[in-house]
């Protein structure tokens, strides 16, 4: 069995791309050495079945024998063992053909092509955890708990997380329009996503010199094979001078490899209480932890968003309950649960949740997140979507796409008069002020080419640091520690 397959996926989610699913967590204690099951020749009969299966026999050769078409006695056992994983209702159990088997394990590899997102399914509904830092998918304004309504204008509705997959995947230079609603929505927004080749890069480490003090940033993405690697290699640079104070972002991190997390909480989290808990089948709760004797000589905190999900949770849970290290931020996605792989010997692959995950205090976060301990909320505006003009925004209008105009005039110092979706005579004012800025016709409407200025300046308001409350906010915290 490859490597790559000896994965326990924290997060099963999906990666939007040539490889088409993204995720995993090395198997915890022995379970890497799960047997595949074993072809066995057929038996006369259908004696050995145990009782509830006759029936499933009897149906099969029925329907391959007797059907009034002809019948492909393959996709008779797919869908049997699709329809037994879906009545779990487990979102995160799921059944893999060869073919999207072959394609999870290309996923793995150091880049891929498409739009640069996460998808899972949350309560029924296919929903991204998180855009990548700087993908196409990031670029055009898509965010963590978006739901998916449409790819290329067609429902996702009956789709499966497997076939959403495969229509959002595409070449490189194609462009998908992915339909969602959000939260404060009243209807659908399509957002076009340009698909691109997505590197996997994921720790971006940085100092902060601030009043004498270096504090140390390092932001990490999502955690794969080499993620752990690259954070010792970064904090290691970083101590070899005085460190005053260290900042951990997983904002917007899916998860990943547990291994990964694992290495990383070894080197920040001492002997003295568990890192995590796996719950079993049976109740039993076995602890992991570090043999690390002292903590660093600095503060720590641990920034989160709604998009910090599974691994980041374990990260950012084990240095909350461990360490007393706060998390600042928003309340976390809320994956608790961990899948076992299982090989079923044509290539194809079933993923089944079969433990738990527990915070080193033994809370159970599923559904529920963590919450931060300095709740920090960005700016509003950046919490407005995308414009959607296909005719021009003008007086007198009442929608969503005019009320993320409003949200962008208005962080953008524009003084819109208002932020909920009626075009006012302030609002036109604010739209008069920004076309005559930006040298275009001063019309007071927000045309295609308004709308583009507009989210240009937006965008780049919000790279701008220091607009960024939640990393001031950790900045702060550590600088007060080191009066």
């Amino acid at each position: 069995m490859k490597r790559k397959w000896v994965a326990v996926l924290v997060l099963f989610s999906f990666m939007i791309g040539a490889g088409g699913m993204y995720g995993g967590l090395l198997v915890l204690d022995g379970n890497e050495n799960i047997a595949e099951p074993q072809r066995q020749a057929p038996e006369q009969g259908n004696e050995n079945l145990p009782d509830e299966l006759h029936k499933v026999q009897t149906v099969y050769e029925v329907i391959a024998n007797q059907y009034v078409e002809k019948v492909n006695r393959t996709q008779l056992i797919e869908g049997a063992i699709d329809g037994m994983v879906s009545s779990l209702k487990d979102p995160y159990s799921v059944y893999m053909d060869a073919e999207t088997a072959k394609q999870f394990e290309e996923s793995l590899d150091s880049s891929f092509e498409g739009i640069g997102a996460e998808i899972t399914v949350v309560d029924g509904k296919l929903t991204i955890v998180a855009p990548f830092k700087d993908s196409p998918a990031e670029k055009a304004g898509l965010k963590p708990k978006d739901q998916i309504v449409t790819i290329d204008g067609k429902t996702v509705s009956g789709l499966t997380i497997y076939e959403a997959t495969k229509k959002i995947r595409g070449k490189k230079g194609s462009t998908v329009t992915i339909g969602i609603m959000r939260p404060g929505m009243t209807k659908s927004l399509n957002v076009k996503v340009k698909r691109d080749n997505i590197p996997i890069e994921t720790v971006f480490a940085k100092v902060k010199e601030k009043q004498g003090k270096r504090i140390g940033v390092i932001e990490m993405t999502s955690f794969s094979e080499e993620t752990a690697k690259d954070f010792k290699s970064a904090l290691k640079k970083m101590e070899k001078k005085e460190l005053n104070g260290l900042i951990i972002d997983v904002r917007g991190n899916p998860g990943g490899f547990l291994t990964s997390v694992e290495a990383i909480l070894k080197e920040l989290v001492t002997e003295n209480k568990p890192y995590m808990q796996i719950e079993e089948k049976s109740g039993r709760k076995v602890p992991y932890f570090s043999e690390t004797k002292k903590v660093k000589p600095y503060p720590i905190a641990v920034l989160t968003d709604e998009g910090s999900a599974s691994a980041s949770e374990i990260l950012a849970g084990a240095l909350k309950e461990a360490e007393g290290y706060p998390i600042i931020g928003e309340t976390s996605f809320g994956k608790g649960t961990v899948q076992q792989p299982v090989p079923l010997g044509d290539g194809s692959n079933l993923k089944l949740t079969t433990h738990k995950w527990l915070t080193p205090n033994g809370n159970w976060i599923h559904n529920k997140g963590i919450q931060p301990d300095i709740e920090v909320r960005q700016p509003h505006y950046f919490y407005a979507h995308p414009l959607q003009v296909n005719k021009p925004l003008t007086r007198e209008m009442n929608n969503d796409s005019v009320k993320s105009a409003q949200m962008m005039l208005d962080g953008l110092g524009y003084a819109p008069g208002r932020t909920d979706g009626y075009f006012s005579e302030e609002t036109e004012k604010a739209v008069r002020a920004l076309q005559v800025q930006e040298e275009i016709k001063v019309t007071g409407k927000i045309d295609k080419q308004t709308a583009n200025q507009l989210e240009q300046k937006w965008m780049e308001e919000m790279k701008k640091e220091k607009n960024d409350l939640q990393l001031q906010a950790a900045l702060s915290y550590i600088k007060s520690l080191n009066k």
